[in-house]
């Protein structure tokens, strides 16, 4: 049986366009109708207005080839311009987007593309992108808004959540229309919904996982969280079983009897797959009991009012500064009074030592006295090399001295140089 296109499968995401207009497409495979919304644009800097559904995907093309004709100088009848383009997203008025939205471009020569899954608490508020087209060429700038209305699915959320780790898949490569719609019909012939939708798409990158090495056209591999109304088939069970969870465990490969489906264009890792059933999920939510550790509820906050009494801080600088110099003050007379009014003098000393000690004292000091003047009255001759070749002032050649008036043993080590 050959598969359907992917927007016949239910209304896996919100495919919009820059430049040729904006499609959304309704769900098919319930039997209620396709409804196909274009809005056309013919201004430049005219608003885009896009309506995707919470909880559903949401892609946006920024198509390069939309903005190459906004940037003088334009390109001559038959030239082909390929200038580099890079764009800049944020949110009207903040510097960064919406949690919820995610933009990625590869290269300054290829598309970028704004999505992201849409929450519930964004419902009935437009959200305004405002993007900033940069040609790298000649400087020139450009900006657009991009008007999201985000509006409620009457399915939303679906209960039955599959989360798959495609490993041969970059994130934008899987945004585009006709691989994701492959995808999403590939999980579909597995599942048997009557209802499918693409919830959300994640690079691995954003998951903690590495950049890969740039040989063999390695891949850092996508996450695709799908919804259905159905329970998971017994397929996509099988990776529960203790037999594949061991290999897992193991770091070895599951089987999986549908894994073939997907793997003549998708490399599912289905040790990673998640399967989540919200119809199961208890709500965690359990009453605070007051008890030890944690405080009682002090009411609402009051701040202070803004006519704040003035504060003398006189008494707290005498305090500070009077009380220190009071004690460093008694610390310095105290030490005044012992150095000073407590010594002994030498008068007083030499009453109370003996006669007898005194004289031995004063021959020591005579002694050493005339042993010095003796020292300083020895005539010797100093060898020539200590002796200085310049006058120290003038800079004159000092003569060198003769060794005729001296003994044989005061010889000069080095003779006299002429």
């Amino acid at each position: 049986m050959q598969l359907p296109r992917w927007w016949e499968l239910g209304d896996p995401c919100a495919w919009t366009g820059q430049g040729r207009g904006t499609r959304r497409m309704s769900p098919a495979t319930t039997g209620t109708f396709l409804l196909t919304v274009y809005t056309i644009f013919s201004k430049v800097h005219s608003d885009r207005n896009v309506y995707p559904s919470a909880g559903v995907l949401f892609v946006h093309v920024l198509e390069r080839e939309y903005f190459k004709g906004e940037f003088p100088p334009y390109p001559k009848p038959g030239e082909i311009s390929n200038d580099p383009i890079t764009f800049n997203t944020n949110l009207m008025g903040y510097p960064d987007r919406p949690g919820w939205l995610r933009y990625i471009q590869r290269t300054p020569y290829s598309d970028g593309v704004l999505y992201g899954s849409p929450t519930a608490e964004n419902v009935g508020k437009p959200t305004v992108i405002e993007i900033t087209a940069y040609n790298r060429r000649t400087f020139e700038t450009t900006r657009h808004n991009l008007i999201i209305n985000i509006m409620s699915a009457e399915d939303f959320p679906l209960p039955y959540q599959a989360e798959f780790f495609i490993k041969n898949m970059n994130v934008e490569e899987m945004l585009a229309s006709e691989v994701l719609g492959d995808f999403l019909g590939a999980v579909k012939n597995v599942w048997q919904p009557e209802r499918l939708n693409a919830i959300n798409i994640t690079s691995a990158l954003d998951r903690g996982g590495r950049v890969p090495l740039p040989i063999n056209d390695m891949k850092e591999g996508v996450y695709v969280m799908v919804g259905a109304d159905v329970p998971f088939s017994s397929c996509l069970r099988e990776v529960e079983n203790p037999q594949n969870q061991l290999r897992c465990s193991q770091e070895m490969e599951p089987v999986i009897t549908c894994d073939k489906k997907f793997r003549t264009q998708f490399y599912i890792d289905w040790c990673k797959i998640s399967l989540v059933d919200k119809t199961k999920q208890v709500s965690t939510y359990q009453e605070v009991i007051r008890g030890e550790g944690i405080l009682p509820d002090g009411g609402e906050y009051k701040p202070p009012s803004d006519s704040l009494k003035s504060r003398d801080y006189y008494t707290d600088f005498l305090i500070t500064l009077a009380v220190p110099s009071a004690v460093a003050l008694l610390l310095f007379l105290i030490l005044a009074y012992i150095m000073c009014c407590r010594r002994e003098g030498v008068e007083k000393r030499n009453m109370q030592t003996p006669d007898i000690q005194l004289v031995h004292h004063s021959a020591i000091q005579k002694s050493t006295k005339e042993l010095r003047d003796m020292s300083k009255n020895r005539e010797i001759a100093w060898p020539l090399s200590t002796l200085p070749v310049f006058h120290p002032v003038t800079g004159e050649i000092i003569p060198p001295l003769h060794a005729d008036s001296y003994e044989s043993t005061n010889m000069p080590l080095m003779q006299t140089q002429q």
